[in-house]
């Protein structure tokens, strides 16, 4: 339990009061009137509902009306809701184009915009609601930024598909056409159907990975993370987390005293033990440094040698998370990890309470389920999350790797600079079995922005090389990515990276045993390589993306843009 002592109740309106008390605030509740506040409400805690209502994505374009009753629930338990926007963008609509550039980008926007609105505004507590892959990071980052009571709400799943068809369906249905198994009508009438209505993509892709790890941090409700997007469980989920704030306020609990490393930890076990996106590394080291809790990659190699991979969950499995929302979610799994000794239960969560007190009457799973496997039969006995290093790789690299795809991949090299080439090269059977595509010239600062590499893979998938060809890159992959694939190669081809110095023909291994990735070239020759290696000209020069590209830091260290500024 916090024992910490809780504020008076004019402590409660620490930030708010700067803004409305006093004379010489007249035109400040003036304007505030104007949108609502009465007398009353200027004496109560301002809490500020951060939505990422959208509807350019099915993912966000149900959370205006959630964002209404999180600001009733903090209404009803004696705040003063106050909503305001923020962005998001479409992974699945911008994948395989120029516009998936700006896709890392929003998250550091996501988190400038709650930092710069709450921050203005002077909201004592912040409640924010995300449904989409950037923008659940963002949320998280922003909320730790400014340290003020906060609860994260997650948007929830979407329902499948007919024919158990999802985002990923539609993707791999376009390598099946260049492959010659379905027509474009058949193509279509994938297309038609798979996304049926609201919510995040339904695997345990990239939304609901970090769903499920940032309820395993603390910082969501339990039940949160396994809830469907149009349900009751939703809206409650969403009027509790107003109580939830209101009470985080009376205790005095902020980001950074859940936000812990044994918090971090937790929430890397219970990714892994999910079968969880590549992108929750990249997302929890970027929160993680936010709240300066030291996590790297070598912490993601320490945990992933004891914990298990467990659930049979879409990419990689058959099931999808609205089938594990039907049996309990993954409040079940986390009681089962505690018991077993795998978490640390008295890390504290925004209930006020510890995740032991949290997980304590919760039951477990029907007995006949066939999502989740027993730990003494693990669809894998360590992580599929496998931090590589060798010659390829200096900083590291992330590979996902389930072990259906083997563990060890050694092949010639055919390199790609940028994905649309490398796209190209698959669907027009340039790609063949034993190749290593290659795709440079797509991290952080070269991309710009680390694309994802969603496009290639599923068009690997669709024309039947999923065993036979391996995909490293610079970039990044979709959480629905899958087959033996090798992401964030540290340092990037932009930085001089060896990944930029890779030829055609050249031999790569890929070992996840050893955990090596390695190109079979002379130091001798990789020295003449990069003497001749001329550093790309940005392909961006002003905007958006520039500024991205000048400040970001290295994937291995979470791609964050505020790292280096002191």
């Amino acid at each position: 339990m916090n024992d910490k002592t809780s504020p008076s109740a004019e402590n409660l309106r620490k930030h708010s009061s700067e803004v409305v008390d006093g004379i010489e605030c007249a035109p400040a509740r003036s304007m505030l009137r104007a949108v609502g506040f009465t007398d009353e409400d200027f004496k109560k805690p301002q809490i500020g509902i951060a939505s990422t209502w959208a509807n350019v994505t099915p993912c966000n374009m149900h959370i205006d009306g959630l964002a209404r009753i999180a600001e009733a629930g903090a209404n009803a338990a004696g705040g003063k809701g106050v909503i305001f926007n923020t962005i998001t963008i479409s992974d699945g609509i911008a994948n395989g184009t120029e516009g998936m550039k700006y896709s890392m980008v929003s998250r550091e926007i996501i988190a400038d915009s709650i930092e710069a609105v709450a921050g203005c505004e002077g909201f004592d507590g912040l409640i924010a609601i995300g449904g989409c892959d950037k923008n659940m990071p963002g949320c998280i980052m922003g909320l730790a930024r400014l340290n003020r009571p906060s609860v994260f709400v997650y948007g929830g799943t979407i329902k499948p598909g007919a024919g158990h068809t999802d985002i990923i369906s539609v993707f791999e249905a376009v390598g099946q056409h260049a492959k010659g198994e379905l027509s474009a009508i058949q193509v279509k009438q994938i297309e038609e159907v798979a996304i049926p209505g609201p919510g995040s993509c339904g695997g345990m892709y990239t939304a609901n990975t970090m769903a499920s790890a940032i309820e395993a941090l603390g910082m969501s409700l339990p039940g949160s993370s396994a809830q469907d997007a149009v349900s009751s469980d939703k809206e409650n989920d969403c009027q509790r987390a107003g109580e939830a704030v209101m009470n985080l306020l009376r205790l005095d609990i902020k980001p950074r005293d859940i936000m812990t490393k044994s918090a971090f930890e937790n929430a890397i076990k219970v990714v892994i033990t999910l079968g969880g996106s590549t992108n929750a590394v990249l997302h929890l080291i970027g929160m993680a440094r936010t709240v300066d809790v030291d996590l790297d990659l070598e912490d993601f190699v320490r945990i992933g040698k004891d914990t298990p991979l467990l659930a049979d969950i879409r990419p990689s499995g058959k099931y999808m998370m609205s089938e594990l929302v039907a049996i309990g979610g993954i409040q079940p799994l986390m009681k089962r990890m505690l018991d077993k000794g795998m978490l640390d239960g008295s890390c504290l969560t925004v209930t006020g309470k510890t995740l032991a007190e949290n997980l304590a009457d919760v039951q477990d799973y029907p007995a006949d389920q066939q999502i989740i496997m027993p730990f003494d039969k693990p669809i894998k006995a360590d992580s599929h999350l496998v931090i590589l290093k060798g010659n390829l790789a200096s900083e590291g690299a992330v590979a996902k790797i389930t072990g259906k795809e083997g563990l060890r991949f050694e092949g010639r090299a055919r390199v790609y600079s940028g994905e649309e080439a490398a796209l190209a090269g698959i669907l027009n059977g340039e790609v063949v079995a034993g190749d290593v595509i290659v795709i440079k010239d797509e991290g952080p600062k070269g991309g710009p922005g680390m694309r994802e590499m969603l496009s290639p893979t599923s068009a690997v998938m669709g024309k039947g090389l999923g065993k036979s060809v391996a995909l490293i890159t610079d970039g990044r992959f979709s959480g629905g990515s899958h087959g033996f694939v090798v992401g964030h190669i540290t340092p990037e081809a932009f930085e001089g990276g060896v990944i930029g110095l890779v030829q055609t023909g050249d031999n790569i291994l890929i070992d996840a045993v050893t955990r090596e990735i390695s190109v079979s070239v002379s130091d001798e020759e990789l020295a003449t390589r990069r003497a001749a290696w001329v550093r790309p000209a940005p392909k961006y020069t002003r905007g958006v993306l520039a500024k991205y590209a000048r400040l970001v830091s290295s994937a291995s260290t979470g791609a964050v843009t505020d790292l280096n500024l002191d």
